[in-house]
C-alpha cells in the first residue's frame, strides 16, 4: 500500500542510479511493514468472527468487520495526522514509532481472545500502519530519481506486492496448519525486525514548491477524483480479504489460499503493466478500465459456490485493482509539486484504507441480510457509482493534454 509518486515521461537521457542504498534500506523497512500488514489481513477478522476456535458457532461476520473497520478507521486517523508528525519529528522517528506500533501487539493477540482486545490490538496496528505508509511513501518518493520514477513505481510495486502476495495465503495457512499464535508471532517479528535499518534511512529532506495541506487537497478536483474511484475499488479489497474465507464452502480453505494468492499476484503484475505503459501514453485513460474491471471480477464473485468463478473474480479484480492503483497513484503525483508528495500520500492512503474499513463494515451487515452472494453482487453495482468522478477527470485530463498540445502557426 505504499505512496511513491510517477511525474511525466523524463524527457533527458540521463540515467542516474536507481538503486541507491538509502532505497534499499527503505525497501526492508517497507517489506517488514507490509509482511506484517498482511500477514494478519485476513487471520485477525478469521480469529475474532471465531472467537479464536478456528471453527463454526462463533461470532460471525458482524466481529470480522469489527476487527477490519477497527484497523482501517484507526489507519485512516493516523494517516491524516502523519504529514504533521513527519514536520515536527522527522521521517526516522514516525516510520520507527509506526513499526514498532504494528509489531508489538500483534503478540498481545496471543493473550486474549475478547473481542474488545482484539479490537484495541487492530487500533494499535492500525495506527502504526499508517505511519509507515505516509511517511515511508513521501521518503520513498524523494529517493527516487525524478527521470525514472515510473520505473521506480514498477520496483516499489513490486516490492510492496512481495508480501501481499505471500502474506495473505501464508497467515490463513499458517492459522490453520500451526496455530493462531505462530501467525501473531510472526507477524510481530516482521515489524521490529525492520527497525535497525531506519536509522540509515533520511531524516528530512527539502522538497521544491508550495505545501499542500490535506483540506486544501479534499478541496482540489484534479486530486479529489482519482481519490474516489480508487476508494471505491478499494472497498472490495477489504471485502475480499475479510469476508471472502467466509463467504466460501467451509471445506473449501485451499481455494480460500489460492484465490488470496491470485489476487493480489494479480494486482501485483496490473500495477507493474500500468507503470510501464502510463510512462510512455499517460495514466489518465486508466482509471476508467481498472475501474470496471473492478467490478466486473467483484460480480463474478457473487458465485462463490464455483471454485472456477471465485477464482477468476479475484483475478479479474485484481487486475482492475492494481490498474487502479498504479493510475490514481500517477495522477496525483503528477499534479502536485514535490513539497506535497507528503499530503497526496496521506490523501490516497485514506482512500485505499477508509475505503478498505468501510467496505468490511457495511458489506458485514449487508451480507448478514442478504447472505454472501446477493451482498457481491449488490456491491459490483454499487461500484458503477464511481463512473462519474471517473468520466468527469478522463474529460478534464483529455482537455488539459489538448490544450497543452502546440499550435500550428497561423500565417
Amino acid at each position: 500500500m505504499t505512496a511513491t509518486p510517477v511525474s511525466n515521461p523524463p524527457t533527458t537521457s540521463a540515467r542516474p542510479p536507481l538503486l541507491t542504498r538509502p532505497l534499499l534500506l527503505r525497501f526492508v523497512s517497507m517489506l517488514g511493514a507490509s509482511a506484517s500488514f498482511y500477514l494478519l489481513l485476513s487471520v485477525v477478522p478469521l480469529y475474532a468472527s471465531t472467537g479464536g476456535r478456528g471453527g463454526g458457532g462463533g461470532r460471525g461476520g458482524g466481529a470480522a468487520g469489527l476487527a477490519t473497520g477497527a484497523l482501517m478507521v484507526a489507519t485512516v486517523v493516523g494517516e491524516l495526522a502523519t504529514p504533521v508528525l513527519v514536520r515536527r519529528c522527522g521521517y526516522r522517528v514516525v516510520l520507527a514509532a509506526g513499526l514498532a506500533l504494528m509489531g508489538a501487539p500483534a503478540l498481545a493477540l496471543v493473550f486474549s481472545r475478547d473481542l474488545g482486545w482484539i479490537v484495541v490490538v487492530c487500533l494499535l496496528r492500525g495506527l502504526g500502519f499508517a505511519f509507515t505508509v505516509v511517511a515511508g511513501g513521501a521518503l520513498t518518493a524523494s529517493l527516487i530519481p525524478a527521470g525514472r520514477r515510473g520505473e521506480g513505481l514498477a520496483v516499489v510495486g513490486i516490492v510492496s506486492g512481495v508480501p501481499s502476495l505471500l502474506g495473505l495465503p501464508l497467515g490463513v495457512w499458517l492459522a490453520a496448519h500451526a496455530g493462531y499464535g505462530t501467525v501473531f508471532t510472526a507477524a510481530a517479528v516482521a515489524a521490529l525486525v525492520a527497525i535497525p535499518t531506519v536509522p540509515g534511512l533520511p531524516d528530512r529532506i527539502r522538497a521544491s514548491g508550495r505545501p499542500i495541506g490535506v483540506t486544501e487537497a479534499l478541496r482540489t478536483a484534479e486530486l479529489l477524483r482519482p481519490a474516489v474511484v480508487f476508494a471505491v475499488t478499494a472497498l472490495v479489497a477489504g471485502i475480499v480479504v475479510t469476508f471472502l474465507p467466509l463467504a466460501v464452502p467451509v471445506p473449501a480453505t485451499s481455494l480460500v489460499a489460492a484465490a488470496l494468492f491470485v489476487q493480489p499476484a494479480a494486482a501485483t503484475l496490473a500495477r507493474w503493466l500500468a507503470g510501464r505503459h502510463g510512462d510512455r501514453h499517460g495514466s489518465a485513460g486508466l482509471v476508467l478500465p481498472g475501474l470496471l474491471l473492478s467490478a466486473a471480477g467483484t460480480a463474478l464473485m457473487a458465485l462463490t459456490r464455483d471454485p472456477v468463478a471465485v477464482i477468476a473474480g479475484v483475478g479479474l479484480f485484481g487486475i482492475g485493482f492494481g490498474v487502479a492503483q498504479n493510475a490514481t497513484l500517477t495522477l496525483m503525483y503528477a499534479r502536485v509539486p514535490a513539497a506535497g508528495y507528503g499530503t497526496v500520500s496521506a490523501l490516497w492512503n485514506v482512500a485505499y484504507d477508509a475505503g478498505m474499513g468501510l467496505g468490511a463494515v457495511v458489506f458485514g451487515r449487508l451480507a448478514a441480510r442478504t447472505g454472501y452472494p446477493w451482498a457481491f453482487g449488490l456491491t459490483a453495482v454499487v461500484m458503477l457509482g464511481a463512473l462519474v468522478p471517473a468520466l468527469t477527470d478522463r474529460a478534464a485530463a483529455a482537455r488539459a493534454a489538448s490544450a497543452d498540445r502546440p499550435r500550428p502557426s497561423r500565417r
